[in-house]
Order: C-alpha cells, then structure tokens, then sequence
C-alpha cells in the first residue's frame, strides 16, 4: 500500500509539533485521509486545517477502557484507530506507544512522519525539520535523531 493511499489516526503531539515547525503540510501530501478526535482537536488548541476529519469515538466503554491506561486524548485516538481500522496511528508519548503496540496498532510518531516525508520525495531534507523540532519543547534523544537522519541518507553532523 503506498504510504498516500493510508488513513491515519494522529494525536496532539503530532500537531502541536508540526504546527511549530510549520511542518503540517506534511500530513495532508502524505496521507489520503487525516483523521482525529474531538478530544484530540481540543487539546490541540487551535483551529485545524479542513483536511482533517474530526470524528468522535462510538464505542465510549472502549475509549474509557483505555483511558485507564494513557490520557483521554491518547485514549480516543487508540479507540478510533481501533473503531475504523485505522492503517497507521501517530502517536510520540513512549508509554502510549508501547499501550498502542499491545492492541496491535500500526504505529508512527511525529519524526516518522518527517522521515516519510523524505522518502516520498515530498521535503528534500529531514535535517531542517529535526533542527527546528530541537528548538522546541518536544523532546528527541540524540539516538533518534541520528536513526532518522541516517535512514534519510544524509550527513550524520547536524
């Protein structure tokens, strides 16, 4: 399946990261639907763009079920992505990753997002958008940055 034809689940931190980095393009030249819950749309704060798709989790005992374990943002990101079969879940927070992993989620984060984007030809470079991540609250170890810089085929030195 190429990577254009999926429909993604994506949480705040996605946003809120790629909205610092003015980075949300990304998400719209990468994926055929963009979709996230009222939840996750609140905790983002702002307006989104009109290519996302807001939709409410159905089944609440799922979404609370859940909740029990990651925040309600989190929770309602795993609970759609669960609803809908959802083909990829961006999702940073380590413990919500490993939760996702668990429930059999196909799983992605922000950085991920960035590296696909090289990969399809859609940004020339990862190392821009990996400098400006780093300027911002959002937290990358020095592994990761080298993992994904490497696998972009650039230059290591940043």
């Amino acid at each position: 399946m190429l990577i254009q034809d999926k429909i993604v689940i994506t949480d705040a931190s996605c946003f809120i990261t790629l909205d610092k980095i003015d980075g949300m393009h990304l998400l719209q030249s990468l994926y055929k639907q963009v979709i996230t819950t009222p939840e996750i749309a609140a905790e983002f704060g702002k307006r989104l763009p009109n290519w996302v798709d807001v939709k409410a989790v159905q089944n609440r005992d799922l979404l609370y079920n859940y909740a029990e374990t990651v925040d309600i943002g989190e929770a309602s990101a795993m609970a759609l992505a669960s609803e809908i079969h959802a083909d990829l879940l961006i999702i940073d927070d380590a413990g919500a990753r490993r939760f996702a992993k668990k429930l059999e989620l196909n799983i992605t984060g922000t950085v991920g997002v960035i590296l696909n984007a090289k990969l399809n030809g859609i940004i020339p470079a990862v190392k821009p958008y990996i400098v400006k991540i780093q300027q911002t609250n959002f937290r990358i170890s020095d592994w990761l940055t080298t993992q994904i810089i490497k696998d972009a085929g650039e230059m290591i030195a940043i």
